[in-house]
């Protein structure tokens, strides 16, 4: 069971070209940024940068892998600090800031961060997921 203060992680990943190719068939978001490192370069990026809701979606499996299986997002939001590039190596992790209990109910809110490893976070937010209570 989760508890206030708890650690989820840190999970160290690396996000594929190929991720991104099934992100993008999946979302139908296929702006050349996310495939193309020329066209990527023109609007002044270092390259191919990885979708953000699908470095979202990362941190999302791994909170949602630490709760039960009938947890649900309650509410989920993220700050983008930094582009994540496919092929560097990322760092997921959550901190519980609190755990309450009432009407059958189980709600944990934490905070969530996803770095570039060795770096600064390249996203930060904030996880609220609900589940109801075993009897």
């Amino acid at each position: 069971m989760l508890a206030a203060g708890d650690i989820i992680g840190p999970e160290t990943l690396v996000i594929t070209r190929e991720q991104i190719v099934r992100y993008a068939g999946a979302s139908g978001d296929y702006n050349p940024i996310h495939y193309d490192d020329e066209r990527a370069r023109s609007f002044g990026l270092p390259g191919v940068i990885v979708h953000g809701m699908l470095n979202m979606g990362v941190i999302a499996r791994i909170i949602k892998s630490h709760a039960p299986r009938q947890a649900h997002f309650e509410r989920y939001g993220v700050r983008f600090r930094k582009m994540v590039q496919p092929g560097q190596k990322v760092v997921v992790s959550g901190t519980v800031q609190s755990v309450h209990r009432e009407h059958g109910q189980t709600r944990v809110a934490m905070d969530v961060l996803m770095a570039l490893e060795g770096e600064t976070s390249a996203i930060t937010g904030q996880a609220i997921l609900t589940w109801p209570d075993e009897p």
